[in-house]
């Protein structure tokens, strides 16, 4: 049972902690302004300073100006906007019996619960960004009136205005799409599970695709409108300050929703799993109250994570480039055709994705459509590669059109091409090598199910452990390589920008999302095909009377009902596996995007790369060198916090379904209300883990930011290098276990047996590891890059206008503050001795 004391309270306590914190920042803006010098705008890079240059001042193919041409990009966007709604209905109006679709309309409905639940956590969380946005662009920042001249601090109450409206549209971007595509899986795993009944293998395969490609043309379409219209109809002065914001606010958006999502499904996943073992039941069985709660944590952590999670990391990715783009190069005239060229090259990504899922997909109908049984993973590998390379064909040529001669150098438009390529090909390698450590097909999977016959699952966990550090080694190098060809190629572009290396690095993580809707697809494939499965056993539609004659009068064929639990028991494991593909190229894009937000962050600090400042960034240098040491530190307290929060939560609903469930004769499926109990563990539980988090690193954030500033350059550069190598290692590893539990299920078909009981225990470790901790850790780096930009300059301008102790005097009091919540995060969130309730503090 569920305590109502401790756990209820917590919440209600929390924003008290740091209420005063808040007033101060926001009652301090005006003081603090006032004993700024005024009149003297502030120079080098900041944020604030971003101002976008007239885009039609260039002129490129048959003489048409910058900001015309992106017209055309507007037409895609609404044209991809309008293939994900077409495709949406399209799957809304398949066929689908009626016992399956009850059961997906109710997942359905407890994801709505946790969706508008995830909504009101998020507004709270916007105040703690808004009131730094409001104080640093309302009070602190210098702003130059652009028709008089006149200097001032603060923007004008509008422009604030403007800026705080783009980061709520930046956190609705996220909560939108995550909305959209909760919404298309629901309807696709019933559509799955029925279409599955034919004993056809390929509808199980390209009704998930389906749903899959309509969620990655419609985030990556409406990601890429929004940011045109800042690009094209905000004013120039006003559109780098509007881009920060809404990438800050998108960040946010993901943040919050991969974290919670990723401890709500695991809560739930672990609860349900391990019923398995307790009470010898089979998969997803429908008189399991946690069944439902692990479909609705399909969907919170595989569905609603990743989509904001995809749609923030397109946005952040590009806003990097248009930062770096304002503040590395001097010229106006070789801005616009850098930003026009990145703008079109999104475009015909769009186009490249949907050309290649078309041409796919007759292939795959051609071949697979009348077929039994097949590889689910093929057609998938052969889309990912179709797409990329149909990506790098257009990018070489749409490049040559575009920009063929920038500042007087014909070469540049094939180098900037072949830097791009190299994260493109890095979209397809990567998935490639995951495969090797996690697919169903892969020699250290079945290394762990070797392992699990003689030592259980002790051998079972250790073998899962090694294929997680192999993978982090060799996906690793393939980062390295490709990461060292384009900064080989950088060396020959012209002096027409600062740090040309630093701009390849940005344009190799622009690349790993060239596949931006086809990489979400096959993410999204994994959630569907998981669902389907359960959806299949939930509705128990065997035991109908009279089903098959039911199934022949009013949808025309023959039920085969074996072979369908065979075909949607397969597809699952190539559902996990991609969905395993896809996390090492997100954490990539992170980590390599971030490098480009750093030099945003360097710049500004070295007034423009002086020489005397620069060399502060040197591990000769105690501050910078301590900051690497704090990263390292955050990323092993995340990893403990998040998996803390499963912990104490999956305890909880294994205690109440223990005592709830019932195996009897007379019973055939849970009550709804027990599996509505369930996902309330898991809301609450995940909501808790995902408030201390948040806390610790936004104030962590500012604690270091407030301490130094080199510091803080370490923080962030750490935090990226550690956070690699974490999410990558723990990512793979739970591939590993999770199908090597999968082999034993449909290969070898030992279920209820010693192997598979161990093979249970090591996916149920694995489930934090791939889908709650290394998963968030993508949205936590970006986020803390994002609002390290803000911070740091927040701490400048207060350390110039009142000195150094006041800021040091909040760096402690920040400290301080997210230490109170690291403490909560573990001490307030563990099971208590006694058999007594873990207290939920948030």
């Amino acid at each position: 049972m569920l305590t109502d004391s401790p756990d209820q309270r917590a919440p209600r306590r929390a924003p008290r902690a740091v209420a005063a914190v808040l007033a101060l920042l926001l009652l301090g803006g005006p003081a603090l302004a006032q004993n700024a010098p005024a009149g003297q705008p502030k120079k080098g890079g900041g944020e604030a300073n971003l101002v976008l240059p007239d885009l039609n001042k260039a002129e490129f193919v048959g003489g048409i100006g910058g900001k015309n041409l992106l017209y055309l990009g507007l037409v895609v966007s609404v044209a991809g906007l309008a293939f994900g709604l077409v495709v949406y209905n399209q799957l809304k109006n398949m066929p689908v019996h009626r016992t399956m679709l009850e059961v997906s309309e109710l997942i359905y409905e407890t994801c709505k619960t946790y969706l508008f639940t995830q909504g009101k956590f998020l507004a709270v969380l916007w105040v703690f960004i808004g009131a730094i946005i409001f104080v640093y662009f309302g009070y602190l920042t210098t702003y130059t009136d652009p028709a008089t001249g006149v200097s001032q601090h603060g923007f004008p109450p509008e422009r604030v205005a403007i800026i705080l409206f783009f980061s709520v549209v930046g956190i609705l971007g996220s909560y939108g799409v995550a909305w959209f595509g909760i919404r298309v899986n629901t309807f696709a795993n019933s559509r799955t599970a029925f279409a599955a009944l034919t004993g056809k293998a390929y509808p199980c395969y390209a009704i998930p695709l389906k749903a899959g490609i309509s969620i990655g043309m419609l985030l990556i379409s409406v990601e890429l409108l929004l940011m045109l219209i800042i690009l094209m109809f905000i004013p120039g002065e006003l559109a780098g300050a509007c881009f920060i914001g809404f990438a800050i606010g998108e960040s946010l958006g993901a943040a919050a929703l991969r974290v919670a999502g990723g401890i709500f499904t695991k809560i739930a996943d672990i609860g349900a799993d391990l019923m398995k073992i307790v009470f010898k039941i089979k998969e997803d069985d429908a008189r399991n109250p946690g069944v439902i709660a692990d479909c609705t944590g399909d969907n919170a952590g595989d569905s609603v994570g990743p989509s904001a999670d995809g749609f923030e990391t397109y946005g952040v990715t590009g806003v990097a480039l248009i930062t770096f783009i304002l503040l590395a190069v001097a010229d106006p005239m070789v801005q616009i055709q850098l930003l026009v060229w990145i703008f079109m090259m999104r475009v015909m990504m769009v186009v490249a994705s949907a050309a290649s899922y078309f041409i796919n997909e007759a292939r795959a109908k051609a071949k697979y459509s009348e077929m039994k049984d097949f590889n689910y993973e093929a057609p998938l590998t052969v889309l990912v590669w179709l797409t990329s390379i149909v990506s790098v064909v257009l990018t070489y040529a749409v490049s040559y059109l575009l920009i063929p001669n920038i500042a007087g150098n014909t070469d540049l438009w094939w180098q900037l091409s072949t830097i791009i390529t190299c994260g493109t090909l890095a979209g397809a390698i990567i998935p490639e090598l995951v495969k090797v450590f996690t697919s169903t097909e892969s020699g250290h999977v079945k290394e762990v199910v070797t392992s699990s016959r003689q030592g259980g699952a002790s051998l079972n966990i250790l073998s899962g452990l090694v294929a997680g550090n192999f993978s982090a080694y060799w996906i690793g190098m393939a980062i390295l390589g490709l990461m060292g060809v384009a900064w080989w190629i950088s060396l020959s572009i012209p002096p027409i920008m600062l740090a040309p290396a630093v701009f390849a690095f940005g344009l190799v993580a622009f690349g790993f999302l060239g596949m931006g809707p086809v990489t979400i697809a096959v993410d999204s494939y994994g959630p569907v095909t998981d669902n389907a499965q359960s959806v299949y056993e939930l509705s128990t539609i065997e035991g109908v009377p009279g089903i098959r004659e039911e199934i022949q009068r009013d949808f025309g064929f023959a039920a085969d009902f074996e072979t369908a639990k065979e075909n949607l028991e397969k597809n699952d494991g190539a559902g996990n596996t991609f969905k395993a593909t896809a996390k090492p190229v997100l954490i990539g894009t992170a980590v390599v995007g971030a490098t480009t937000m750093i030099f945003a962050i360097i710049v500004g600090l070295t007034q423009g790369l002086k020489p005397e400042l620069v060399v502060n960034l040197s591990i000769l240098n105690p501050l910078f060198l301590l900051g690497l040491i704090a990263g390292g530190a955050v990323i092993y307290w995340f990893t403990g916090a998040s998996m803390q929060a499963v912990t104490t939560g999956a305890y909880r609903a294994v205690e109440f379904i223990k005592a709830n469930i019932r195996l009897d004769d007379t019973v055939t499926k849970a009550s709804t209300e027990d599996s509505k109990k369930v996902v309330e563990i898991c809301t609450k539980y995940a909501q808790a883990g995902m408030f201390n988090i948040f806390l610790v690193v936004f104030f962590s954030t500012l604690g270091f930011a407030f301490l130094d500033s080199f510091f803080f350059i370490g923080y962030l550069i750490s935090i990226a290098l550690f956070g690699l190598y974490q999410a990558i290692f723990m990512a793979n590893a739970g591939g590993a276990w999770d199908n090597a539990k999968k082999i034993v299920e449909t290969e070898l078909k030992m279920k209820g047996t010693p192997l598979h009981d161990a093979t249970v225990v090591g996916d149920t470790v694995g489930d934090p590891f791939k889908d709650t901790s290394s998963v968030a850790l993508n949205p936590i780096i970006k986020f803390t890059t994002l609002f390290g930009l803000l911070a740091v300059e927040l701490a400048v301008e207060l350390t110039a206008t009142r000195g150094s102790g006041l800021a040091h005097g909040l760096a402690a009091a920040f400290l301080a503050v997210s230490m109170v919540f690291v403490w909560r995060s573990f001490y307030g969130m563990r099971i208590q001795d006694g058999g007594d309730h873990g207290h939920a503090k948030a």
